[in-house]
C-alpha cells in the first residue's frame, strides 16, 4: 500500500456512487482509482485497477456485490472489501464475511465513519457497525445446537435432503419431482436453507455442502 489508500466503490445509484466519489476525492490519504455500477464491472476493474480497498453495495443490477466480494479477494488477496449498503439482515452480514469482506457499514453511516472505515479495513482490521457488530457477538456468544454425525445441524432432516439434490446439480423441478413434492415448496425450502446457512445465494450453498460432502 502506498502514500495513499487507492480506493475503488461500487454502486449502482448514481447519486450513492458521485457522493462516495466526492468523500474519496475531498479525502487526502485516500485515492479514487475506479467507480463501478455493476459487480462485474467493480470485478473488472478490481482486477485491473489493483486497489487496496473496494467499497462494495449488496444489491447491483447484475449480480450480487456478496458474489463479487468473493470474485474479488480471489482474485486479489490483498484488496479489502468494505460493504456498505441499506441490508442489515444477518444473512446478508454472515454471507458478506463468508465471501471475505473485511467491514460491514449501513448507508446511514455519516462521510467520517465511512472514511474511518476505509482506512481501518486497509490495515487489516474488521470494521462493523455499532448494531451489527452486536449481533455477531450475540452469534457466537450463543451458537446454534450441534447434532453429532450431520453437516448443518440447524437444518431439518428435508433441507438437508434438498440440499444434497441442489448441490447434484438438481433444479427445483427436478427436485420437486424426485421428493413428489411441488416446486413452490422446494423454492420455500430453497430460501430457508439460504438463511439458515447465511449463504448468499444457490452457488454458495453448493459450495459449502460439497465441502461438507453432500452431493
Amino acid at each position: 500500500m502506498g502514500d495513499r489508500i487507492r480506493v475503488l466503490v461500487a454502486d449502482d445509484y448514481p447519486i450513492i456512487l458521485e457522493g462516495l466519489r466526492t468523500l474519496i476525492e475531498i479525502t487526502p490519504t485516500l485515492e479514487l482509482v475506479g467507480a463501478a455500477a455493476t459487480s462485474a464491472q467493480a470485478v473488472e476493474m478490481a482486477s485491473a485497477s489493483g486497489p487496496d480497498v473496494v467499497v462494495m453495495d449488496i444489491r447491483m443490477p447484475d449480480f450480487s456485490g456478496i458474489d463479487a466480494t468473493r470474485r474479488i479477494v480471489a482474485a486479489r488477496p490483498d484488496a479489502k472489501v468494505l460493504i456498505l449498503t441499506m441490508l442489515e439482515h444477518d444473512d446478508y452480514v454472515f454471507a458478506a464475511i463468508r465471501a471475505g469482506a473485511h467491514g460491514y457499514l449501513l448507508k446511514g453511516s455519516d462521510p467520517t465513519t465511512i472514511a474511518q472505515a476505509i482506512t481501518a479495513v486497509a490495515s487489516g482490521q474488521a470494521v462493523f457497525g455499532p448494531g451489527i457488530a452486536s449481533r455477531i457477538i450475540s452469534y457466537f456468544a450463543h451458537p446454534p445446537p450441534t447434532i453429532a454425525g450431520h453437516p448443518f445441524p440447524e437444518l431439518t432432516h428435508r433441507e438437508r435432503q434438498i440440499l444434497a439434490l441442489v448441490a447434484k446439480g438438481l433444479g427445483n423441478a427436478a427436485i420437486a419431482r424426485a421428493l413428489s413434492i411441488e416446486s413452490k415448496t422446494v423454492r420455500n425450502y430453497v430460501s430457508n436453507i439460504l438463511a439458515k446457512l447465511h449463504a448468499a445465494d444457490r452457488v454458495e450453498a453448493i459450495e459449502r455442502a460439497k465441502e461438507a460432502g453432500l452431493g
